[in-house]
């Protein structure tokens, strides 16, 4: 059994793909705000919000669980993505190793965003983080519902 893993889940969104990849690159404390039954905050904790390299902690809620992490992002790319890396917090005590990406695509009428989440189990009896790609899911709609809302307003 392979210690190293992916997932991957794609959710069509209503809102913008620019306006969606705003929210995790240049505005990730906003995160809380907009789906705060899964992200209870996200502080900054080193560098400048929206910079590649600045570090986030988050609280959030995975499983019913409330549980922590602090990431670095580790790429900011307005035209694609934005990928993040846990360097401390919950999944590290079960995972060597985890990142994520976040891609908006445009479409003809919203947009898709595809998250994939790599990540190395510390053993084999570690089960895949499947939770934390339902977390994404969730966390997403969320966020669709209000930027598709202040969309609509403006």
């Amino acid at each position: 059994m392979a210690l190293a893993g992916q997932l991957e889940t794609e959710i069509e969104i209503k809102a913008e793909a620019h306006a969606f990849h705003d929210v995790f690159s240049r505005r990730p404390h906003h995160v809380s705000n907009m789906a705060p039954g899964h992200i209870q905050s996200a502080d900054l904790h080193e560098g400048d919000w929206g910079q590649k390299g600045c570090v986030v902690y988050w609280n959030y809620t995975h499983d019913g669980v409330p549980e922590v992490a602090k990431d670095i992002i580790e790429e900011i790319n307005d035209e694609k993505n934005s990928t993040f890396k846990v360097i401390e917090g919950h999944l590290l005590e079960k995972y060597k190793s985890v990142h994520a990406i976040v891609q908006a695509t445009p479409k003809d009428e919203g947009s898709l965003v595809h998250w994939t989440l790599k990540y190395e189990k510390l053993s084999e009896d570690v089960p895949e983080p499947k939770g934390i790609i339902q977390l994404f899911n969730n966390m997403t709609k969320e966020i669709d519902a209000l930027l598709t809302q202040q969309e609509q307003q403006t």
